[in-house]
């Protein structure tokens, strides 16, 4: 008999907060007056329920809930204006849905550019009798390491950063590149934990230096380590390196996700291979690396077998795919006790390891491309699709500003979410319902040279899929405003898992490339990354009531227009038991004949099978 499923209940204020993240105090978003946000962890089957209470006093906020698939709660997804409403300032909602496969997740703002700004956490949804996971039984000894959840981190605040976004004609301004890499939260500026090198902090900055191996004195003991002016070496430092401990001999799960607003990054451990396990909740052939890519919105699991003599050993983290100006983040995997808690910190000798070139895209292509699904719990995908949908990403200029588009039409977000206007009727008022957006490009684009016109517009048209149908999506990548640049961007997808089939170079030529799809074995993700003057090939099934994002996860491309929204089952939205509050914004809220549903949903119902 199948246990019973249990509930998750936590209560989060979402509020602003002082934090020194790399030992410089800025403005943030936390919750609950710290940062990150707290993990949550679940059994697969379990419902969470989250009270989040907006305690911030000049903006709304949503959460998402990256990689649940939120079968019969689609309005919990947390996507503004496509899902639910942002919730106000002094307000307060439920999100409350099934954890329905086990897996290594995350939560995140997507409200503007808030997860930027702070708001993400780890989301760990553990394995039970009734799903088991094929490779449990090989980290019995050891165990999970806390999970490694990196991100990126900018001095100036995102306000600005989006204004900068924002900006026509000479007044745009890019973000640049990040200030700092965050490993679970914490890192250092404008030092690093190791000795400095030629061949590694040096070229980067030369005036980076070895962080000072000293406790800084001052008058207010507490407000000292608040502010992490007594650097990373102060032992309650909100930026002292984070440190995984083991036992020789064990083997541990390490769970790494990705939340970063534009790197690339990459792991790599001193001295230890991993062997990956589990792609974005999905399980994949295993593979032994000596280091791993991974992209904004990515997570895996890794197997380490602490087979090294007993001492401290270096985790770096470094930038790949931009030219970095960033100096690697640094962790440390120390053998001792086992124990949560760190011994006393011994830095590890020697320097540490150089992750690889940030230019070597084969290298990147070679990782991505070595990941299956696993043989003895491969779900092969439906042998035919029901519709493709061809997705050109390019850079283009629009009425003097740049925006990022798709078959040259830049994604804005209506006023009423999709959800409540097909809930409730209204989506010949709420958006642009005269249409699809395109679903392909002309047959005689050049994706190898800058866009040739400037033709780009702005819409807030949807594509509606039927319940059930089976759908191709091709994400062709092209060429920037200037000369043989190209970027790689990692697409997310919500409310499902897609099978990636492929990948190529150059333009997809569905005569020449659908034969040598990967039809056998292609890895269940809900991420997959297009490459530089590349194309990638998705399936997925349409079988999920709601209104789902798919979008670039690079947080600037996505709020400078990069993403599509899918409507499925538009037939069956009045049958969602939508709370009110998620929809009473736009025109649900002007509307007052519009009936409203209760503002208590039913309990989230079991996920189907995939």
């Amino acid at each position: 008999m199948a246990a019973a499923a249990a509930t998750v209940e936590v209560t989060w204020d979402v509020e602003y907060i002082l934090w020194a993240p790399d030992c410089q105090q800025r403005v943030m978003i936390g919750i609950n007056g710290r940062f990150p946000g707290p993990n949550i962890t679940a059994r697969a089957g379990d419902v969470i329920s989250v009270t989040m209470n907006n305690k911030m006093h000049t903006e709304g906020v949503v959460i998402h809930w990256h990689g649940i698939r939120q079968f019969g709660t689609p309005w919990a997804d947390g996507t503004a204006s496509i899902s639910q409403c942002a919730v106000n300032p002094g307000e307060t909602f439920i999100y409350k849905f099934v954890a329905d496969k086990p897996g290594t997740y995350f939560y995140h703002g997507h409200f503007g550019m808030q997860r930027a700004a702070g708001l993400y956490g780890s989301l760990i949804v553990l394995d039970s009798p009734e799903q088991p996971e094929p490779f449990r039984h090989q980290y019995d000894d050891g165990g999970e390491l806390p999970m490694m959840l990196l991100s990126d981190w900018w001095h100036q605040n995102v306000y600005a950063q989006a204004a900068g976004l924002d900006g026509k004609d000479r007044h745009f301004e890019w973000i640049g590149e990040p200030q700092t890499i965050l490993i679970n939260g914490r890192g250092q500026f404008e030092c690093t934990l190791g000795p400095t090198r030629k061949s590694f902090e040096k070229l980067l900055n030369e005036n980076v230096e070895t962080c000072v191996d000293d406790q800084k004195m001052c008058s207010d003991q507490e407000k000292c380590l608040r502010r992490s002016e007594c650097g990373p070496y102060c032992p309650r430092s909100q930026c002292a390196p984070v440190v995984f401990n083991v036992e020789q001999g064990k083997t541990y799960r390490l769970r790494i996700a990705s939340t970063t607003s534009l790197s690339l990054l990459n792991v790599k451990i001193q001295g230890h291979k991993m062997t990956v396990v589990e792609a974005d909740g999905n399980h994949v052939e295993p593979f032994v690396v000596d280091d791993i890519d991974i992209y904004s919105g990515e997570s895996y699991s890794v197997l380490l077998k602490a087979d090294q003599k007993p001492a401290s050993y270096w985790i770096s983290v470094g930038v790949r795919g931009r030219h970095p100006k960033t100096v690697p983040a640094l962790a440390i995997l120390s053998y001792g006790n086992g124990n949560a808690a760190a011994p006393s910190l011994q830095l590890p000798a020697g320097e540490p390891p150089v992750t690889p070139a940030w230019n070597d895209t084969q290298r990147s292509k070679a990782f991505t491309y070595s990941i299956r699904a696993r043989k003895d719990t491969n779900q092969p995908p439906p042998a035919a699709a029901d519709r493709q949908i061809f997705l050109l990403n390019t850079q283009n200029l629009m009425d003097g500003r740049y925006r990022w588009s798709i078959n040259n039409v830049s994604l804005t977000l209506p006023a009423t979410p999709y959800l409540g206007a097909f809930h409730h009727g209204l989506q010949d008022s709420a958006f642009d319902a005269s249409g699809e957006p395109p679903a392909a490009f002309p047959e005689d684009y050049d994706v190898m040279r800058p866009p040739a016109n400037n033709a780009t517009t702005a819409s807030d048209r949807v594509f509606r899929l039927r319940h059930g149908a089976v759908v191709d999506v091709v994400l062709q990548n092209a060429n920037m405003l200037r000369e043989e640049v190209s970027e790689t961007h990692p697409w997310h997808l919500h409310g499902h898992d897609f099978w990636v089939l492929g990948y190529g170079d150059g333009r997809y030529d569905p005569a020449a490339h659908a034969a040598g799809l990967n039809a056998a074995d292609p890895p269940l993700r809900n991420t997959a990354v297009v490459f530089p003057h590349g194309w990638t090939a998705l399936r997925f099934v349409a079988n999920n009531t709601g209104a789902w994002a798919f979008h670039c996860h690079i947080e600037p491309h996505l709020h400078m227009g990069m993403g599509v929204v899918f409507i499925e089952g538009e037939d069956r939205m009045h049958e969602l038991d939508v709370p009110k509050d998620a929809m009473a914004c736009g025109l649900v809220a002007r509307t007052a004949a519009t009936p409203l549903t209760p503002a208590t949903p039913l309990p989230p119902s079991p996920a189907p099978a995939p």
